[in-house]
């Protein structure tokens, strides 16, 4: 349900007349060679299309608004083979309205030592064009991704093909509908939030329903559908006995299978990108969706548990940006701690709805029937697996009142050290970095959620540039972190965002 080719970058050049005509077709010809090298490029997930040279400020604004207007555009990535004076930016910069990378490259890699001649300095003269174009831009307060380097370098293709994820994550969000089966749970805060805001700020809508209406979705479920889905689980999990043909439990795969249809039925119809359940709200269901909502992420979309929607939403973002990486994005939480002389741990799981994109490689989840103590329904159906080991990401989105904040945590999972055969849900072991003593008081003084969405394949990197798109301010907890420097940051970041909210 992710289809990152269906997005356009646009590759713009600017240039002006006072070179000639023979110079500026040379500027548009290394122009192009580029955008196809960077379209062809392996780290590039999305089309990246040449567009002619632009050289006055009418044929600037001009392109900014078919930009606007482009439904498969979804931004831009601006260079300055030669001087462009900045002026001429000023009407099509503030009237754009996509996002855009300013790439500070030149088409040489080398000064050509014996030939290089005042012509050459004319037409290859990014270092200082693009510092042109780049006081405009600060000069417009205007956010942007800056990657400078040669074009041809990997690291450099790397860095926009990894913000181009990004920018494909909030193209995706613009218009997307997200359903919430059920309320938040209640007395919680940090999962409630400003609907309205986020619709404004971010593009995408949330739509309530009482969980009847997916229990008719689920109650009109084919006898065709569920043996369908049934199979599907006999094929691809460990099935525990008890679940599968002449079982004393296989009713209830069956109805675990049932909601899963039910469900995905519902938000193909609705076309939705990303959901929320609860268990405080289950009336009419047999039992809390979990292999459901595990599978339904797999497949691409969002989810939060307990109506938690930014949550859904940022999964969701995550799953995009993703796309096509090895390592999976998955909905988690802090559950426990591990503190030992080794090192303290964090054992992350949720209830039921860990996503099996994350799953140790090799090695079939076991699909069982177990007991939940909450939810007063019947013992649910779930996938049970040991995340992969590895550096990955836990982020979470908060609502602060006067801003929405995203906070981010790089981590280590690592091996469980013993087996847990009492535990019956997936799970990941992970030390974050610095340490738990630093990340934990770090997370708590930002006011950090406890649900999360958890990554192998987005990095702190890709959610600063989309936290940036997004208005969000963004927080890293790292391994250069220090409590009281984080803190200091809390209140510098307070204080501009209370000085910026007065002018």
């Amino acid at each position: 349900m992710i289809d990152l080719k269906q997005y356009e970058i646009w590759f713009v050049t600017g240039s002006q007349h006072l070179y000639g005509q023979e110079t500026l077709e040379q500027v548009a010809a290394h122009s192009r060679e580029i955008a196809v090298a960077l379209c062809a490029s392996v780290y590039m997930p999305v089309k990246v299309v040449f567009k002619p040279l632009l050289t006055t400020p009418d044929a600037i604004r001009d392109l900014c608004l078919e930009a606007n207007s482009a439904k498969n555009c979804i931004g831009l990535i601006t260079w300055m083979h030669t001087f462009s004076p900045a002026k001429m930016w000023i009407a099509g910069l503030t009237s754009l309205k996509k996002p855009f990378a300013h790439l500070h490259t030149q088409y040489n890699r080398e000064i050509p030592w014996s030939e290089i001649d005042m012509n050459f300095m004319n037409l290859n003269q990014a270092a200082h064009g693009d510092r042109e174009f780049g006081f405009i831009c600060s000069r417009l307060r205007l956010e942007r991704k800056v990657v400078v380097g040669h074009w041809q370098d990997a690291e450099v293709q790397s860095e926009l093909g990894r913000w181009a994820r990004a920018v494909a994550a909030w193209a995706d969000w613009q218009g997307a509908k997200v359903a919430r089966f059920g309320d938040n749970m209640r007395d919680v805060a940090v999962t409630e939030g400003d609907k309205v805001q986020a619709q404004i700020q971010f593009g995408y809508d949330v739509y309530g329903y009482g969980v009847g209406d997916l229990v008719k979705a689920v109650n009109d479920a084919s006898d065709a559908e569920i043996n369908q889905m049934t199979q599907a689980y006999l094929d691809e999990y460990d099935v525990t006995a008890v679940l599968r043909h002449g079982g004393e439990r296989n009713t209830s795969l069956c109805e675990g299978a049932r909601i899963e249809v039910g469900m995905r039925n519902f938000l193909t119809a609705g076309n939705f990108k990303a959901f929320t359940t609860t268990f405080e709200d289950l009336h009419g269901l047999t039992q809390l969706p979990g292999l459901a909502v595990q599978r339904l992420m797999r497949d691409g979309y969002g989810f939060g548990a307990e109506g938690d929607w930014k949550t859904a939403a940022l999964v969701r973002a995550m799953k995009v940006m993703a796309d096509g990486m090895p390592g999976g994005v998955s909905f988690m939480e802090d559950y426990t701690y591990h503190y030992s002389a080794t090192g303290d741990r964090v054992l992350g799981a949720h209830m039921l709805e860990v996503c099996e994109s994350i799953a140790k490689p090799g090695v079939k989840p076991k699909l069982d029937i177990l007991p939940l103590s909450i939810g007063g329904k019947s013992d649910p159906i779930r996938l049970i697996f040991d995340a992969n080991i590895g550096q990955a990401i836990v982020t979470s989105i908060m609502d602060m009142g006067q801003r929405f904040r995203m906070v981010a945590n790089v981590v280590d999972v690592v091996q469980i050290e013993q087996p847990l055969p009492k535990l019956p849900v997936a799970h990941a072991l992970w030390l974050p970095r610095p340490n738990l003593k630093t990340a934990a008081a770090s997370w708590i003084y930002a006011g950090g959620a406890h649900h999360t969405s958890f990554s192998y394949a987005v990095s702190a990197e890709q959610l600063h540039d989309f936290a940036e798109i997004a208005g969000i301010e963004f927080l890293l907890i790292d391994e250069n972190t220090q409590v009281q420097n984080f803190k200091e940051k809390l209140r510098w970041n307070d204080m501009s965002y209370q000085i910026s909210k007065g002018i």
